[in-house]
């Protein structure tokens, strides 16, 4: 890019010979088609919606657990507590896993029992 000296009341000032002369006309304002534009407004949370989402997840993992219970079907030998018993790995996977959450469901419950009765208590 080359550079043209000019002369300004206030000296020399260098522009560029390829830079476009300066106009008189105030700059064009951007034109937007559509509608004018309003603030969006925020979109409140629902149980519905928190309910949709539980759904999706839950679709999610089933179709996880699946894919994990095809790809598994060897047979393992378990033993626990004295017994001895054969079946398939994922089966078994699958049974630690809900007994793991029904375990887990178990305390949590008597948790919020627990907390529950302490609100009662603090209220009366």
């Amino acid at each position: 890019m080359s550079l043209l000296r000019s002369q300004d009341s206030r000296g020399p000032v260098q522009t560029p010979l390829d830079a476009p002369a300066p106009s008189s006309q105030p700059p064009e304002e951007p034109v937007n088609p559509g509608p004018p534009t309003e603030p969006r407004q925020q979109v409140h949370v629902t149980r519905t919606g928190r309910l949709w989402v539980a759904a999706c997840v839950a679709a999610l993992i089933t179709v996880a657990l699946i894919v994990f219970m095809v790809q598994n079907t060897h047979t393992v030998t378990v033993t626990f507590l004295g017994m001895t018993g054969s079946t398939s790995l994922a089966l078994m996977l699958l049974i630690a896993a809900v007994g793991g959450i029904l375990l887990t469901l178990l305390l949590g419950s008597a948790r919020i029992i627990q907390l529950r009765h302490a609100v009662r208590r603090r209220r009366s």
